[in-house]
This record gives structure tokens, sequence and C-alpha cells, in this order.
């Protein structure tokens, strides 16, 4: 009979070992996306990937300014229209709501939306603002990445600050200051880590959806910045440049891949990071 102690021991030994594994194999396959990107598009790894357009089909050259401006066009509408709308939502479910049955409902219609998949996002929109306008714009797809902005900002915030200690609020109260100077001075404050973490985690999640841009930005070849018609971008350019017949066009979809990823990469360990300096000041 083997003693409790030891076969614990054995147990923990055996479950430390698995999840090393489990981290080891998940940083292989990150590391192996990486150097599939770069090397597949390291020849177009150059200036003029930034710095000119979309070269025509079945011309020479290389060039995605147009879908790097586009992209950061439709992530400026984006958080402009899903920050405030999250952190206002948020704020009202863990400062007002509480455990009320409304808050309940919101948070349930909430999980609900962060689970949904993109491309019903991309046909919701469609279907209220592409469809009436009877053309494709970059304020729809702004709008559509806002939505999917939106339920993430509304779970950090709330959970951020719900771990603000009751005590800070009751302390500005007792003082004679009304709810909204507790909530915009004091537990803003308080949770403002966590609450940007939340942002950024949300900003990496809408920087490489392609489904609700195809229905509602699509694409434009040239360069643009008029919110009112079609507008490039990156995820919609690596969906089509991938399966064109043209070798540059190729290059360029695995180097803006590389890039996108690595955008995405450094927005989560910023989080990360951020989130852990908070953690070990308080």
């Amino acid at each position: 009979m083997i003693p409790l102690y030891a076969r614990r021991r054995a147990v923990n030994a055996l479950a430390s070992t698995l999840m090393f594994v489990a981290t080891a194999i998940g940083l292989f396959f990150l590391a192996w996306i990486l150097w599939t990107t770069l090397r597949l598009g390291l020849h177009a790894m150059h200036w003029d990937l930034f710095v000119k357009d979309t070269p025509a089909p079945g011309s020479d050259g290389y060039g995605l300014r147009n879908a790097f401006v586009g992209s950061l066009i439709l992530m400026v509408i984006a958080l402009v229209i899903g920050v405030p709308v999250g952190l206002m939502a948020g704020t009202w479910l863990a400062e007002y709501g509480g455990r009320s049955r409304p808050a309940a409902l919101v948070r349930f219609v909430n999980d609900i939306m962060l689970s949904a998949p993109s491309i019903e996002i991309g046909l919701f929109t469609y279907a209220i603002m592409v469809a009436p306008m009877e053309h494709f714009s970059a304020i729809s797809g702004g709008v559509a990445l806002a939505i999917l902005m939106i339920p993430i900002i509304v779970r950090t915030t709330d959970e951020m600050l719900r771990l603000v200690a009751g005590e800070m609020r009751e302390a500005a109260i007792a003082l004679g200051a009304p709810m909204w100077q507790v909530v915009t001075r004091i537990t803003w404050k308080a949770a403002r880590a966590g609450i940007l973490t939340g942002i950024l985690i949300a900003l990496a999640r809408i920087s490489g959806e392609t489904a609700p841009l195809l229905f509602t930005a699509l694409n434009n070849q040239f360069y643009s910045t008029d919110l009112r018609h079609p507008i490039a971008n990156l995820p919609v350019v690596i969906f089509q440049f991938a399966m064109s017949p043209y070798d540059n066009w190729q290059q360029m979809a695995w180097a803006a891949a590389f890039i996108a990823i690595t955008f995405i990469l450094v927005l989560n360990v910023c989080s990360r990071l951020i989130l852990k300096g908070t953690v070990k000041r308080s």
C-alpha cells in the first residue's frame, strides 16, 4: 500500500510534468507559426511594404500601406465606440446593478455575446447598416468590430471594479462624495490597470478578425480614408492575397500575417505585464 504522502507527491509530480509539457507544446506551435510566416514572407518584409499601396494584379512590387492605414482607421472607430459603451455598461453592473435581476440578465446576455461567432456579428451589422445604406463602408466595419469589443470590456470592467474594496467606497460616501465621484475618482482609478488590460485584450481580439469585415468594410485596392466607402484592411488582404496566383501577393500575405500575429502577441504581453505590475503593487 503506497503511503498517502508519497501518492500525493507522485500525483503532484505527474500534474506538474503534464502542465510543463502542455506549455512547451503551446510555445512550440507559437514559435512555429511565427517562423513559418516570417520565412515565407521575408522577401516582402522591407520598407516598401509600409509606404507603397497594393500593386495591381500581375504587376511586380510590394506595398500594403492602404491596408495598414485602413486597419488603423477601423480599430480607432471600434475603440471610439466600444470603449465608452463597454466601460459604462461594466461600471453600471459593478456599481449600480449589483446582484439585481436586471444586472444578472445583462451579465447572461453579455456572456452569450462573448462566445458569439464573429461572422454572425458581421451579418448583423450588414443587415442594420450595409443593406440600408446599399454599400459597404468603413463605418460599418468599425461598428462590427466595436460590437465584438464591447462584451470583453464589459466583462473585465465588471470584474475589476468588483475587486475594489468596499471600504474605499464607504469612506468616500461618508465624506459626502456623490456616487458619480466615487466611481470616477476612486473605483476607476483603483481598477484602471485591469480595465486597460481588458481594452488591450479586446483590441487584440478584433485586430485579426476577417469575417465581420467581409460583410461590412469589404476591401479597397487603393488608398482611402473615406469612412463612407469600402476601405482596405489587413485581415481581408491576407485572406484574398493568400489565395491569389501571384507570387508577390502571396509573399505579402505571409508578411502581413507575421505583422498581425506580432501585433497581437505584443498587445497580449503588454496586458499581462500591466496586470502583473498591478498585482505586485497591491
